[in-house]
């Protein structure tokens, strides 16, 4: 009781007055009346930042979707296409207008009369306060007199018309229409879901994380890349080879050395001294020089036999990840150059015996892995990036009935949750995720604080790639078997859990483990492209898994036959957009291109879902609840 009246004299200080509770509890009721905000669920974006700009601003073809039920029966399929263009891209499409000498004060008033419309359309669902903000702030006063100026005995159109003619006369049409389109594209999605792995194999994913710190409403559900970047940045140096292997291996740097400014000189340099140009590891890349791909296939073995060092020390320091198995230098006999397997088959290769395959670090591999780790640690942009990464990320996200998370809760053969032991205690389910998390958020601040704690750090990279990771959730990761071995050693087995979860009655129980019940819930991943041109289905369990893989990646477009997929999740239930492969910016401007999808919808509700139906809404509600009971208590 007397923690309920300090609660309550805290909230008089922000309402002193019965009219102001009153007022804001009238305030709230407004807002838990309005339709539920669109949301969008991507996954696996792996550096597409072309793509993935794409995506977000024709908002996974809703765009076009509001253009064609505003304008489709006055309007011709064409033209319905040029304005959902220009909402999509406004300076790009103008700038083609001006280049075709095809613009005139004619052609931007009645664009402009378009896009005001439509944006009256998608604000319907939001606070006149929120709509405000959404517009750029030197437009908006008048966007908001053009979106609520309708009242009795006001003749509307006429003030339009007087408002358009003004911004063309004062040469600011082109900045006006930038503001409409922005506010449209704001508004037309009210939150994004990223589930996972923003970096690796794409070029861009520094670009990708710049324009994800100017956007509101975006929450992160880290996958095993984000972490294995993370664990870089934060200085181990197992990450910090696989990262600059992997990026080696597509013949990609960009996002390395001119994207966070780390140098790869050093490495270079020492590669050249101590490594003959290998086939095996030339770079995917095709677009190289001779000389690129013969240097970045001399790095990468150079970072491989490093990053096997680096690993096997994370894993004799760490036997409860049971990974002993995996530190494949001590199966090599350097004496005859042989490798023998698991299953106790012996393979001959010449890197066998050579200097460079003992499993201690010479101090030349030590110097320049502390010099990547120094220039890791002190890139300002990756700092930056991985403080986002940790203000808006975590494990798993629990939101409006839908349990979303990248990889896997891990399950034993039997079908029951694999207990994971760590420092701290013996985890599974949930409590695992927890842990894990907790840990995550050890390392990352004992960056501040100074601590060094090497049990903290090596964990990410066993959220990278270990056994029982909930991010990587495979019995290992074979970079070793797929250069030196035969094909079949290559295999990765996936956790049993990817088989039980196309049960349902598997899923109810994992989301009853994370609190979420009921009949319209759902689990939400990625992380394992789904094979669409082979038939597989995204959606599993009778719909109570839905995996979102689909190929955004291009390195995996062949594997999946799509170009990813968006789950959308509006007032009206949800549906899922099987996307084409996207070519260029300047071919969607010039053609017009929106982003071509095959939707799919699955589950829809009996009434429109309003704002009371959300988890935001529990909270206006509890807030209510909070505010009558000020009222009522006379303080």
């Amino acid at each position: 009781m007397a923690d309920e009246q300090k609660y309550l004299t805290l909230l008089k200080k922000e309402y002193p007055t019965q009219e102001a509770a009153a007022a804001e509890i009238i305030n709230l009721q407004a807002i838990l009346s309005m339709p539920k905000g669109t949301e969008h669920f991507v996954s696996d974006i792996h550096g597409e930042y072309e793509a993935f700009c794409h995506l977000l601003n024709t908002c996974s073809g809703v765009i076009r979707e509001k253009v064609d039920l505003l304008y489709k029966d006055e309007l011709s399929e064409k033209e319905c296409a040029h304005i959902a263009s220009l909402i999509s891209y406004p300076k790009e499409t103008i700038e083609l207008w001006e280049e075709r000498r095809d613009i005139g004060d004619g052609k931007f008033e009645y664009y402009i009369e378009k896009l005001v419309k439509i944006l009256i359309r998608v604000s319907s669902k939001y606070t006149r306060s929120k709509v405000v903000k959404a517009v750029q702030p030197e437009f908006r006063y008048i966007i908001n007199e053009l979106v609520n100026a309708r009242r009795e005995g006001f003749e509307y159109e006429k003030f339009c018309e007087g408002v358009y003619k003004n911004i063309i006369a004062l040469k600011r049409a082109p900045a006006f229409i930038q503001s409409l389109c922005d506010a449209i594209k704001e508004l037309a999605v009210a939150n994004l879901h990223i589930i996972g792995d923003i970096f690796d194999r794409g070029e861009h994913p520094d670009y990708i994380m710049d324009l994800l710190l100017q956007h509101d409403h975006v929450d992160i559900q880290w996958g095993n890349h984000d972490i294995q970047w993370i664990g870089a940045g934060l200085g181990n140096a197992a990450c910090i080879a696989s990262v600059i292997y992997i990026a080696l291996k597509a013949g990609s740097v960009e996002a390395i050395e001119d994207g966070y400014g780390i140098s790869l000189r050093r490495l270079e340099e020492f590669a050249r001294k101590n490594y003959d140009y290998d086939e095996r590891f030339a770079p995917q890349k095709n677009d190289l020089s001779e000389r690129e791909r013969k240097n970045y296939a001399r790095m990468r073995k150079a970072i491989f036999f490093m990053m096997q060092k680096a690993e096997a020390e994370i894993i004799s320091r760490n036997p409860d990840y049971g990974m002993n198995d995996r530190i494949m230098l001590a199966r090599l006999d350097r004496k005859n150059g042989s490798f023998t397997a698991p299953d106790g088959k012996v393979f001959y290769d010449y890197d066998f015996k050579a200097p460079y395959s003992e499993i201690e670090f010479s101090d030349s591999e030590k110097a320049v892995m502390e010099h990547l780790i120094r220039t890791f640690a002190t890139s300002e942009k990756l700092q930056k990036h991985i403080d986002y990464l940790m203000r808006n990320g975590g494990l798993y996200k629990v939101v409006n009935g839908n349990l979303l998370y990248h990889g896997c809760v891990p399950l034993n053969e039997d079908g029951s949750y694999a207990e994971q032991k760590l420092r701290c205690g013996t985890f599974s389910g949930k409590a695992y995720f927890d842990a894990c998390e907790k840990i995550v958020r050890r390392a990352y601040a004992n960056r501040f604080t100074g601590v060094k704690d090497d049990y903290d750090l090596d964990f990410l990279w066993y959220l990278w790639c270990g056994r029982l990771s909930p991010l990587f959730g495979r019995d290992k990761i074979a970079t070793f078997e797929r250069v030196y071995l035969p094909k079949e050693y290559g295999v990765e087995r996936k956790n049993p859990c990817y088989e039980y979860t196309k049960q349902r009655e598997v899923c109810e129980k994992i989301l009853a483990d994370f609190g979420v019940q009921g009949e319209q819930t759902h689990i939400i991943n990625g992380h394992i492209p789904v094979k669409a041109k082979d038939g597989e289905s995204p959606l599993r369990a009778e719909g109570k898994l839905i995996v979102i893989d689909g190929g955004f990646c291009r390195a995996y477009q062949k594997t999946t036959g799509i170009a990813g997929y968006t789950l959308i999740y509006n007032s009206y239930g949800l549906r899922l957009s099987a996307h084409e492969p996207f070519s260029s910016k300047e071919e969607a401007v010039r053609k017009c291109a929106d982003i071509h999808s095959d939707v799919t919808v699955f589950e829809q509700t009996r009434r429109r879902l309003t704002v009371a139906d959300t988890d935001k809404g529990k909270e206006l509600l509890n807030k209510i609840s909070d505010l009558k009971a000020l009222l009522e208590s006379g303080i």
